[in-house]
């Protein structure tokens, strides 16, 4: 028989608050097209985006977080020092330790929580929420914070056409804490390594000196298109099976902010009915990887489209290929 005893964590977890921050410099379309052979036209008929944010020098992934990590923390209702982890999920801290997440605990006054960065790319926040969860219900913290944030704009080739247009900067962050009752439903997540070479780093940093050219993100875009309307709405279906609810019991669809065709694609595959709100931020927020889910989660409770207690459908999907998905109670 163990004599280890078991542990005791919280029955449930669920999302106490949410927060976001959008670097101050709006980038209009109009500007990708002075060094890309496009137009206005084509890009919003092809990814749904208008407008996006680009950071500026001191709008680091650290500042961001903290700005987005405050209002989360506000909104919860708790204070920082109650916080006994701090997940951030992001590819564009180029510092490969230590982790960001221990200078963002540090400056939020967290006091001694674990720390730690993931990568995951689009479905980090996905993957960070499941963690988060995992170390309330196990005991092993009574609150969580998870954050998604990047700064792609220095990822970004502005020569390539197919991608120039796509990325954008932000953080997002939400305060995961007990529940009495389940408002996280199961994960369903996942990773299909095969196709790994649709959605990467243009080339390692160890080869950055001798090829000239600063890495950045390209992908394969019909590949990525197909995966992510076909494969993708499966996963979907996924965790409202195992989250024991139908689209008619949605209230709201949020799934990264990657293309505005995709998204249509997908509320049509999975037959959302017209009463469910869906999250299209990606025309002004452009695609902000792991921090899309929860700056698209901030926007819809900020202007009243989702209210507190609503059910919504999450799921992420990017660079691996990996993603997840669960249906959550809002904040």
């Amino acid at each position: 028989m163990s004599k280890i005893r078991p542990s005791k964590g919280a029955p449930y977890a669920r999302i106490l608050g949410v927060g976001g921050y959008r670097p101050v410099r709006v980038v209009p379309n109009e500007v990708i097209l002075e060094t890309i052979d496009s137009s206005d036209e084509w890009i919003r008929s092809r990814s749904g985006i208008a407008t996006r944010h680009w950071a500026s020098a001191d709008e680091t992934v650290a500042a961001m977080s903290i700005e987005a990590s405050g209002k989360a923390i506000a909104d919860s209702g708790i204070s920082a020092d109650q916080i006994g982890g701090v997940i951030v999920s992001t590819v564009s801290h180029f510092k490969q330790t230590p982790a960001v997440a221990t200078e963002i605990a540090d400056k939020l006054g967290t006091g001694k929580a674990a720390a730690f960065d993931i990568s995951a790319g689009c479905a980090g926040f996905g993957y960070g929420l499941t963690l988060a969860k995992g170390m309330i219900v196990e005991g092993s913290a009574r609150y969580v914070l998870v954050i998604g944030v990047e700064r792609l704009s220095d990822l970004t080739d502005l020569q390539d056409r197919a991608t120039a247009f796509l990325f954008g900067d932000g953080a997002g962050a939400v305060v995961v804490g007990p529940s009495d009752e389940p408002a996280i439903g199961p994960t369903i997540w996942g990773s299909e390594g095969d196709k790994s070479e649709t959605i990467k780093q243009t080339v390692p940093w160890t080869e950055y000196d001798s090829s000239g050219k600063f890495p950045a993100i390209t992908q394969e875009g019909q590949a990525v298109f197909r995966w992510a309307v076909f494969e993708m709405a499966k996963v979907a279906q996924q965790a409202l099976d195992a989250a024991g609810i139908s689209p008619d019991d949605l209230d709201v669809f949020i799934p990264h902010q990657a293309n505005m065709r995709i998204i249509d694609s997908m509320v049509k595959t999975l037959k959302l009915p017209d009463h469910v709100t869906v999250a299209r931020d990606v025309e002004t927020t452009g695609n902000t990887s792991a921090a899309s889910i929860p700056l698209a989660m901030e926007r819809l409770l900020a202007t009243g489209q989702a209210k507190s207690g609503d059910t919504a459908l999450v799921i992420g999907f990017g660079a691996g290929l990996v993603y997840a998905a669960t249906v959550v109670t809002l904040p």
